[in-house]
């Protein structure tokens, strides 16, 4: 009979993994359905769609835990550059993805992560290891081969690199927040700054949902929220490292909701470029 320490180890990491490979499967229909959204509705609406939909449905359980003392009360200033970053990065990555193939636009998002390490050696000194240079290497060449120079850059892939870059500062600004933040508050906060900083432009750009597009709509935002509680869930059972390489089967995913709700298959350049940058990924989290 096995131990209650050998128990209480494991069956934290076996939860943590099973909710962030479902995360990271649930993701796609996010952008999937925003995709979809953007053959008749602006990107900016729908970017703000997303967090007004979300906001109503984190809002009554902020209040319930919390009352109206809902927000984080230290390192505000973080939290809202974070906010901020993350915001102009899924808009960036919303108006890509309504240009390009899902897969595509993922792939060139996906180098945010390697770019902050590299930020991080810039920001914070830390030390530039044989590691983090073979990531860079490897991110950089994945980069060029989607990028292409030779035949004419893309005005999507270029967007999908901007919002990779924006999620790196994202993550550079989340470093500065309080580590010890609630995540409820924290995704309360988000929520409701991120409607409020985009809600200029969806004034602009604003077009009444019909009966048909409003349940895609509230899809949008009910599975953003369920896939980032599912990832705060995920991070308390089980270590970052254990859950980094897992970012990765957004791919898997990506390609599947783009195949059959779009009949878009990655070219080989897209999946010869995306297993260089995933593998620069790995390279920074997988441990010997």
């Amino acid at each position: 009979m096995q131990s209650n320490k050998v128990g209480t180890r494991i069956l934290p990491d076996h939860r943590g993994i099973a909710f962030m490979a479902l995360a990271m499967l649930l993701i796609p229909l996010v952008d999937g359905t925003a995709k979809y959204l953007s053959e008749t509705y602006s990107p900016f609406f729908i970017s703000w769609a997303r967090y007004a939909v979300a906001s109503c449905l984190v809002l009554p359980l902020a209040i319930w835990l919390y009352g109206w003392r809902m927000f984080p009360r230290e390192h505000l200033g973080a939290h809202f550059m974070r906010t901020l970053f993350l915001v102009a990065a899924m808009t960036s990555y919303f108006l890509a993805i309504s240009e390009i193939p899902l897969a595509l636009a993922l792939s060139a998002y996906f180098v945010g992560p390697i770019i902050a390490v590299i930020l991080s050696v810039l920001l914070f000194r830390e030390r530039l290891t044989l590691r983090k240079t073979a990531s860079l290497a490897l991110g950089i060449a994945g980069a060029l081969i989607i990028l292409q120079p030779a035949g004419g850059m893309e005005r999507g892939i270029l967007l999908a690199f901007a919002a990779g870059f924006l999620f790196a500062l994202y993550l550079i600004a989340t470093r500065r927040a309080s580590q010890h933040s609630d995540p409820v508050r924290t995704l309360v906060f988000q929520c409701i700054v991120g409607t409020v900083l985009l809600s200029p432009q969806a004034v602009a750009t604003a077009a009444l949902p019909t009966s048909g597009t409003l349940l895609f709509f509230l899809a949008l935002g009910f599975f953003s929220s369920f896939c980032h509680l599912l990832t705060i869930f995920a991070f308390r059972w089980s270590d970052a490292s254990t859950l980094a390489p897992l970012v990765y089967v957004e791919l898997v995913g990506t390609t599947l909701v783009g195949y059959l709700a779009f009949a878009e298959l990655p070219s080989p350049a897209t999946i010869a470029g995306a297993a260089l940058i995933v593998a620069g990924g790995l390279v920074l989290v997988v441990r010997r």
